[in-house]
C-alpha cells in the first residue's frame, strides 16, 4: 500500500469525483475493486459537501477502446490471473455512482440536493454510523431518493435503510418509523410500497 492509499485508509477517502451533475456523481477508486457497497452513503468535496447514496458499481478497462479480455483458460484459480498477469490492475479501474440526496451547510443536513454540483476530483470517503445515523434521523431524504431522475432500484433503497437502522439505537423502530414514512411517499404505488416493505423484514 503506497503512502496515498495508507493516507485513505486513515480519513475513510476511496476516491474522487470524475462526473458530476446536480441529481449524481460518478467517482474512481482509489483501488481495484474498493467500491463501497450498494446503499452506502457517502460523503463528497470540502467546498460544499454532498451526500450520495451507491446505487451502481463498475469495473473496467481503463482504455475505452480496449476491452478486457480473459486470461484464465489455464489457470487453476482466479487469483493466479492476477499474479500471472501483475499488469492487470494497471488496465482497469472500479467506479461507483451515487445519486444525490442532500448536503451540509455548517452543522446543518439538508435533505435535498445542492444548487449546483460536486466539484471534479472533489475527495469522495464514506461516512461512519455516527454520520448515517445523524443524516437518517429524519426520514425527509425518502423523497428525494424515491423521486431522483435517475432510476433507482428499489434495492437500493432498502439496503440503505438497514444500514440507516443499524446506526440507530433500536433498528427495528428505526425501520418502523421508515415504512411509515414510505407508505406516504408512495401513496398509489401499493406494488412498490409492499416489495420495499417484503424487503425490510
Amino acid at each position: 500500500m503506497d503512502a496515498q492509499d495508507m493516507q485513505g485508509a486513515v480519513n475513510g477517502r476511496i476516491g474522487e469525483v470524475i462526473e458530476a451533475s446536480t441529481s449524481e456523481f460518478t467517482a474512481q477508486c482509489y483501488r481495484l475493486y474498493e467500491a463501497p457497497d450498494i446503499g452506502s452513503l457517502v460523503l463528497c468535496g470540502q467546498h460544499l459537501p454532498t451526500y450520495g447514496i451507491v446505487c451502481e458499481a463498475t469495473t473496467q478497462s481503463i482504455d475505452p477502446g480496449r476491452s478486457a479480455i480473459p486470461r484464465g483458460m489455464n489457470a487453476e484459480r482466479e487469483s493466479d490471473v492476477f499474479s500471472s498477469n501483475p499488469q492487470i490492475e494497471r488496465l482497469l479501474y472500479t467506479s461507483f455512482r451515487a445519486v444525490i440526496v442532500g448536503y451540509r451547510d455548517g452543522d446543518l443536513v439538508l435533505h435535498y440536493p445542492p444548487l449546483s454540483a460536486p466539484r471534479m476530483y472533489s475527495f469522495v470517503r464514506t461516512c461512519d454510523s455516527g454520520e448515517i445515523a445523524n443524516f437518517s434521523e429524519t426520514h425527509e431524504f425518502l423523497a428525494t431518493l424515491l423521486n431522483a431522475p435517475i432510476h433507482i432500484q428499489d434495492h437500493v433503497v432498502t439496503s440503505f435503510l438497514r444500514q440507516a437502522s443499524a446506526a440507530h439505537a433500536d433498528p427495528q423502530q428505526y425501520l418502523v418509523g421508515a415504512g411509515k414514512s414510505l407508505a406516504v411517499a408512495l401513496t398509489g404505488q401499493l406494488p412498490r410500497l409492499s416489495g420495499i416493505l417484503r424487503s425490510l423484514e
